[in-house]
Order: structure tokens, then sequence, then C-alpha cells
């Protein structure tokens, strides 16, 4: 057994220094927030702010320090109430009021005490014990790490839409003068995709990314950028939310009743448009990838008489080449720099179509990577010899209930580590707030 010990051993320091990273990124969103808005619940159906502040601590130990080595709660009823969020898809909101969660002070107090706590377990040489192989081979420490960064870009879509005057100002850079490049579609020839990964491959991957298998994809078409604002605008002024015929019922009967006219980020000024941006609302950048939801996505691409690709359509303008080898990324094997998107937090907005050539697949389709996750047609389902992860069993498996799309690619706010090839992430059909775009296919 002095194998998993010697690994472990060598795989601890790079892994606390990661975690280090990402708390790091996650502490400093807190302090963009207004003090008074704190207790804000930007998004009606997540929880307050106030709930974040607590919550990444008390993952991280309930999953490692009470979960994995058994040690006693920090604060039972603390543990358990910033335990889980919520993703509620049957139009019940949460009811909570700002006297229902503890004072700030007492939060910032048990995280922490919670990260103290569980940095003297991570030191510890309990952790290199091979009888809790989910220790011993890191797959926890993975999990807590990208646990957090995905709620490091949960967290911007929170505070994005928190109003400007309860945000610390920030300077941010904004890419407004590059225009974007004139659409046109390229020609995928029949090829295979590659989805998943093998379960004992050597890699992290969350559970519903196994196991590998293949899927042959038919020649197709797609757009070689993704809708830009301009673009999407055309839709808008052609009528397109008016249109009954475009929207499925579902989609029509939300977008009737939420009053959705127009995608989220946009703001209406008499015969103009302005875009909420981070930290500043600005003239509609043309030239921007479009953030909208599944349901807007769908009714846009019937109105171009075309349609959203498949999670394997993506994956083989993603990843194709003219044989059946396949690459890691778009471009090559080269882990992601910042030459090859707009991604892993350089920005808070999106960049222009077509800034980040050097992201191209073999294929010829840009921006597959960054600058907005892009909505696939494809139901949030398990591949083939889908196995829960016994230490968190509802990851995935809580969603899939045909009311979740695939996401692919990574938005400016993704870590570079979930820029891998066979990472899926989802959200419902009527969720406007995320950074989402699409493109279209054609057969």
């Amino acid at each position: 057994m002095a194998a998993p010990v010697q690994t472990r051993q060598n795989l601890l320091p790079s892994l606390l220094a990661r975690i280090a990273d990402a708390r790091s990124v996650t502490d400093s969103l807190f302090p963009l927030v207004q003090p008074e808005a704190i207790y804000d619940r930007p998004i009606p159906e997540r929880h307050r702010l106030i709930f974040y502040l607590g919550h990444l601590e008390a993952f991280d130990w309930n999953l490692i320090g009470r979960g994995a080595l058994g040690f006693d709660p920090v604060n039972p009823r603390l543990d358990q109430l910033f335990s889980f969020g919520i993703d509620p898809t049957d139009g019940n909101l949460p009811s909570d009021a700002p006297s229902d969660w503890p004072a700030v002070e007492a939060v910032q107090n048990y995280a922490a005490r919670v990260r103290e706590k569980l940095d003297a377990c991570l030191h510890d040489s309990a952790l290199l014990d091979p009888s809790r192989p989910l220790l011993a081979d890191g797959t926890l420490l993975h999990v807590a790490i990208e646990h957090r960064l995905m709620h490091a870009e949960t967290l911007a879509y929170l505070l994005h839409q928190l109003p400007l005057h309860k945000k610390v100002p920030t300077v941010s850079t904004l890419d407004v003068a590059t225009p974007a490049p004139a659409p046109y579609m390229v020609k995928i020839p029949l090829g295979t995709a590659t989805l998943g990964q093998k379960r004992n491959g050597g890699s992290f991957g969350w559970d519903n990314e196994f196991e590998e298998h293949s899927v042959r994809v038919p020649e197709f078409a797609i757009d070689a950028y993704p809708v830009t604002n301009g673009q999407f605008l055309k839709f808008v002024r052609a009528g397109g939310y008016k249109t009954r015929s475009l929207w499925a019922e579902k989609d029509w009967a939300w977008k009737e009743s939420q009053g959705i006219y127009h995608p989220w980020f946009w703001v209406h000024l008499g015969d103009e448009w302005e875009y909420r941006a981070m930290f500043a609302q600005i003239p509609l950048p043309l030239a921007w990838p479009v953030f909208v939801s599944h349901a807007e996505a769908s009714a846009y691409a019937r109105w171009k008489g075309k349609l959203l690709p498949t999670e394997a359509q993506w994956h083989r303008a993603a990843y194709g080449t003219r044989t059946d080898q396949e690459r890691s990324y778009p471009w090559g094997e080269e882990y992601p720099q910042p030459r090859h998107g707009n991604f892993d937090f350089q920005q808070w907005d999106p960049s222009s179509v077509g800034a980040h050539p050097d992201g191209a697949s073999e294929l010829g389709v840009q921006d597959l990577i960054g600058n907005g996750w892009e909505w696939t047609s494809t139901p949030f389902e398990p591949f083939p010899g889908f196995e829960p992860f016994p230490f968190y069993p509802g990851y995935s498996a809580n969603f899939f209930d045909g009311l979740h799309f695939v996401m692919k690619g990574g938005s400016p706010r993704t870590a570079s580590c979930m820029l891998r090839r066979p990472f899926r992430n989802w959200f419902q059909p009527h969720y406007p707030y995320i950074y989402a775009t699409f493109r279209c296919v054609e057969a």
C-alpha cells in the first residue's frame, strides 16, 4: 500500500496551493458588495448573498472535516444552514427574510473557524492514510477546489444583478471598440465525437463526466462565432419576442408570465439600448456575444430556420479534426492561455467575438472556450455507465429531470481547470441571468 501514499505526498502540495488560489478568488468577491447589500437576494431563485459568505467553508468542512475524516461539527446549526444551495424548478421561490440569517460578524467568525480547523486537517498525516482513497487520490480536494471556483462564477452572476450603487466601484476593462467579424457558417465533416472521460484514466472529473463513449456525428454546418448582441437585436426588432410560433409552449408561458421582451442584460431606453456590464451601464456592445436563456436562444434559432447544436455536434466542432483524431482543446494540447480566449477571471465582461483567433478549432470554429457558456439542445442526462459520487450522490443525479440543458465552453468567470473537454455545465431553460450565449447549426 506504499504507492498511494507516495502519490498523495506528491499531490498534496499542488492541491494545497490550488486551494489557496481558489480561496483568494472567492475572498476577493465579497468586498465588492456594499455592506448594506449583503442580505440582498439579487436573483429571486437563489439564496441571499449572506448564504455564500458561509457556504464555501461549510461545504468544505462537511465534505472533508466531517464527511471524510469524521470530526465533530464546528457549529451544528450553521454547518446545516450553509450546507446546500437551491435550484427551484417548480416556480416556488424562497421566502426567507434577512432576519432569518445570522449577523455578518457571526458568519465571518464561523467561516474563519472552519477554515482554521480544515487547514489543520489538510496538514495532518491522517490525510495520507491509504484507507481513505478519496483523500489519498485527491478526489475530495479536487471537489472542494472546483466547487469553490464554480461559486466564484455563481457569485459573479449574483453581483452582476446588484444595482450599481450597491457595489463598490471598480475599474473594469471593457472591449467595446473591436468590431464583430461578418457571420458565416463552417461545414463540419462526418466524424466522431468522444464524450466524457475514462473512469480510470487518472484525471479528476465530476460524476456526470463518466463514462467515455463515442458518437458518430453526421456532416453539419455551424456558426463560426457565437450570436452577437447585434445579430440578436435584429430578432428583437423583427418582433421575435411577440411571435408565438417561434416559442415552445412552456417557453412562451414563461416569457409572458415574466414579461420578458429582450435579453436580461439589455436595458431599453426609448429608441436606444444599453447594456448592464458588471460595473457600468454602457451603450449596447453589438460585437459582444448575446447572453440569453435557453428559451430565447431556441426561439432565435427557429427564427433563423436553424437549430441549437447537440452536445455531440458542439464537441465535434470544437475538438474534432479532419481525421478521427481529437484534440484536448480546440487549439490543440496546450493548457489554456490568455491568448486562447476570455476565461479564468481575466475580465468581468465579454470580449468582442473573434478577438481570440488563437483559440480556433482545427475545423475553423472560433470562440468555443470562454466569453460565454454555449447552450446545446441536449437535455442533461447521465452517460452510459454513470455512477453517482458516493459522498455527493445528488450532485448530478438530482438534475437528470428533463428540466436542464447541457452547456459547453466557459465564460469570462470560468476557471481554467473547468475548461477541460469532458466538463459539462447545465442550467434550466428559463434562467436568464447567467453568462450563456449560443450558436446555430443546420444539417
